[in-house]
């Protein structure tokens, strides 16, 4: 059955598009603290955290894989309308113009597989994707891909694989670990061997550098793929 790798890139929406409000709401827990350095701290981190949160970032990136075929296609968010491949011919660069298009385009692809494969996917991408397709009135096509937790049909996400399910806590021998230490520990390139981190999505956008984002939302992807394929091969079954 064919089964979907995809990973998101995201980026804050800008602040100003916030009432009052909504502003005070979200830094509130900063305006708490009466020391001066400590509350700019605390706002700078709430501000971070903007690019988490689909009610305040946006999808400016996703790159999806066949599991099989290791072909697939990247979308991204661009005003370079220039379409283009990877080395390889295997993936596909597509822009697009905005993000229900880029959300559209995703869910189009989605109706076509039966299983889903991601890493941190269920608590992050497939809900900002929910959120942030249901916001922008785009037609979501796979309802179905938070699932039952302990379960790897329809979808399979590595992060909960390799801890297990969480068995051994925040410290314990299965603790999690990010996608760029597990791809070090198993020998796997990491996607942050180029430079380029999902810390540096919200500047490279800023910069008008789109394909940069691309690039490394591929090999975010590429690398799960990898990733999936040892869990497949060396841990599947383990109950």
């Amino acid at each position: 059955m064919a089964k979907l790798i995809f990973d998101i890139e995201t980026s804050a929406l800008p602040r100003e598009n916030f009432d009052q409000t909504q502003q005070e709401y979200l830094f509130r827990e900063a305006e708490k603290l009466s020391d001066d350095a400590a509350r700019e701290a605390r706002r700078a981190e709430i501000l971070q955290q903007f690019n988490l949160w689909p009610l305040t970032a946006q999808a400016v990136c996703i790159g999806m894989l066949n599991a099989e075929t290791a072909r697939g296609q990247v979308l991204f968010l661009s005003y370079d309308f220039e379409q283009g491949t990877d080395e390889s011919q295997a993936v596909r660069f597509v822009p697009c113009a905005e993000e229900a298009e880029l959300l559209g385009q995703f869910w189009e692809v989605a109706r076509k597989y039966e299983h889903v494969i991601t890493f941190n996917g269920r608590g992050f991408d497939v809900p900002f994707v929910y959120l942030r397709s249901a916001l922008l009135n785009v037609p979501i096509t796979r309802k179905d891909w938070l699932g039952y937790r302990f379960q790897t049909e329809p979808h399979c996400d590595l992060a909960e694989q390799f801890t297990f399910y969480g068995v051994s806590g925040r410290d314990g021998a299965a603790r999690r670990f990010n996608l760029d230490f597990y791809c070090k520990a198993f020998g796997i390139e990491s996607p942050k061997s180029h430079g380029v981190t999902g810390m540096d999505v919200s500047r490279l956008l800023t910069e008008g550098r789109y394909r940069e984002i691309a690039a490394y939302c591929l090999r975010d992807v590429q690398a799960t793929l990898l990733l999936y394929n040892i869990w497949k091969d060396r841990l599947a079954g383990i109950k």
